[in-house]
């Protein structure tokens, strides 16, 4: 079997490298893909040097296409590698809102990739992370209100985001006025209210990302939940603040007993010795970490918590190859 990344010289394209490196997907052969400009160059696998090719707009030869050059892209030529045969996991935003196309977070809904049509859509980076928590919780107690506030790295918007927050904040420290290309307004320093664009809501798209896709993944439609989501200065892994209304009454004793038996989640949950989720520390790992679980002083018998997961891992290229990992251990690859 053939693998196939689209957007390999990308953030999330080095991350497929690692994650593949250490993946239990089996096949044989990986075909390195980007755009013209960076066709030509070699990145490292497995201690061979694998050379970057064109990216094709017809056709690619291999069974799996891990994609991740951006919506445009993805939009214009994937259902083309769809329809010459190559099962591709998308990780744009571009087919995540299609009915036909199922979104899949598989430690959730797996069994929603065996019903695809040649593309199944990676989520939203913070819904990604959001879910591994959230889903357990409903299982154990229902949720039928999330609360979420985000702190999200600027590994959202790619390596431009990161380089953006690396040489304004080293311009900052040297006396320097911090300029801004990536974002808003300039990010050392500061957090960025703003995320993708403003909707007639008043919410922002990535935002309602959140919404969309919880609800799609864990099919509850009906799901009320709210989000506010923030640029913070940090470059990589996601955190959320998470407030739950439950159907059923937890106590925090009984969610980090849920959350332990989870799969992709580790609790850190230790306040006593300053243990809890942290970009620092969840940074490069593939679970994502659930901690300060307490009751709500808001909803009775509901939650509160804090998750951090890496956003190029669990909330990119990690989900993605779990995805086609899922489909082959289930005969479906």
């Amino acid at each position: 079997m053939k693998i196939a990344i689209v957007g390999a010289t990308g953030a999330v394209g080095h991350e497929f490298l690692g994650v593949l490196e250490r993946s239990a997907l089996k096949f044989d052969e990986l075909l390195l893909y980007a755009s013209s400009r960076s066709a030509g160059s070699q990145l490292e696998f497995r201690g061979e040097k694998l050379t970057v090719q064109v990216m094709p707009e017809d056709h690619i030869p291999a069974e799996v296409v891990l994609a991740s050059a951006g919506g445009s892209i993805s939009k214009a030529f994937a259902p083309n590698w769809a329809k010459n045969g190559s099962l591709v996991i998308d990780n744009s935003s571009a087919f995540r809102y299609e009915d036909s196309v199922p979104l899949v977070v598989p430690e959730v809904n797996g069994e929603a990739a065996f019903n695809h049509q040649g593309i199944i859509a990676n989520p939203n980076c913070t819904t990604a992370i959001a879910v591994v928590a959230l889903y357990p919780l409903h299982q154990a107690f229902g949720i039928e209100r999330a609360i979420v506030s985000t702190y999200q790295s600027t590994s959202g918007a790619g390596a431009k985001g990161m380089t953006e927050l690396e040489v304004q904040t080293h311009r900052v420290l040297h006396g320097e006025k911090a300029e801004n290309e990536v974002f808003a307004h300039p990010i050392p320093f500061n957090l960025i209210p703003h995320i993708d664009s403003f909707q007639e809501n008043g919410f922002t798209k990535e935002e309602m990302k959140v919404v969309w896709e919880t609800r799609k993944i864990m099919g509850l439609p009906h799901l009320r939940v709210s989000c506010t989501a923030v640029r913070v200065p940090i470059l990589r892994a996601h955190s959320e603040a998470i407030t739950l209304e439950l159907s059923r009454p937890a106590t925090p004793e009984a969610a980090r007993d849920v959350l332990r038996a989870a799969k992709g989640v580790q609790v850190v949950d230790d306040v006593a010795n300053n243990l809890y989720p942290m970009p620092l520390t969840s940074s490069g790992k593939w679970d994502v970490e659930v901690g300060r679980i307490r009751s709500s002083l808001v909803f009775d018998g509901g939650l509160d918590i804090f998750v951090s997961g890496d956003q190029l891992l669990k909330g990119a290229a990690l989900n993605a190859v779990q995805i086609a990992e899922y489909l082959q251990l289930h005969g479906k690859l």
